[in-house]
């Protein structure tokens, strides 16, 4: 693949992750328990760049971890059976997220993540008080959602691997920026005063829309990256 292809790939990887609600839903969380316990307005933002930030953080290394791993186990000419099994995982996951990604209880629905993972998540939203602490959160939040990720930093990764040295740190900024998006417009909104109520309304009536959303897209990206990569390299045509 050329280097505008991989780095299309990797920002589609990177828009899916941003798709997937666990971060938004514990920023909202923690961005209302501090408008409850009346913090002031510089607070709350102080509060949720750190987690964003800590978010952020948590996605690049991630990402240059699984990255540096592939290197490690295969160099830079990874094998098609790997690449077949990535692809494989995506088309899984995708599936999985339209039948699993939410489950019902007795208040509702919820996000289908470990309830060990959801309990400690939503107890330390409620008591997050520093900046320290609210971007360990951050952190946090995005290795609970590991599950659902996994396959589009997988995928970014394969990707990233294959070009030039250079290349490889725009990819990686590229994924860290994209992925953060539905984040950074939620933080936006509340540090420019929106409503709360009206931003927790605007997911709650979308949720299924964005659940299928995220699980086709990963399809599509399984799909896209298993001709462009595999078909194209076995017919010969790249």
């Amino acid at each position: 693949m050329d280097i505008i292809t991989s780095l299309a790939i990797v920002g589609f990887a990177a828009l899916i992750h941003a798709s997937f609600q666990l971060s938004v839903s514990v920023l909202t969380l923690l961005s209302g328990h501090a408008i409850g316990s009346k913090k002031s307005h510089a607070r709350l933002v102080r509060l949720t760049t750190s987690y964003t930030t800590g978010a952020g953080v948590m996605t690049l290394l991630l990402l240059s971890f699984v990255s540096l791993a592939f290197i490690h186990w295969f160099g830079t000419e990874v094998p098609l059976l790997v690449w077949a099994l990535v692809c494989g995982l995506v088309f899984g996951i995708g599936i999985a997220v339209w039948l699993f990604y939410y489950r019902r209880n007795a208040k509702g629905t919820e996000l289908w993540i470990p309830r060990a993972f959801a309990k400690f998540l939503t107890e330390r939203s409620k008591k997050t008080q520093q900046g320290a602490e609210a971007f360990s959160l951050g952190l946090t939040s995005v290795i609970s959602e590991l599950i659902f990720i996994i396959p589009t930093v997988a995928i970014a990764a394969l990707v990233l691997i294959g070009l030039p040295p250079e290349w490889q740190l725009v990819g990686i900024a590229i994924y860290t920026a994209v992925s953060l998006l539905g984040l950074l417009i939620v933080w936006s909104l509340i540090g420019s005063g929106r409503s709360l109520a009206r931003i927790q309304k605007w997911r709650t009536d979308n949720k299924r829309f964005l659940q299928f959303s995220s699980g086709g897209a990963l399809i599509v990206l399984g799909f896209f990256v298993y001709v462009s990569k595999i078909m194209a390299t076995v017919l010969g045509v790249q």
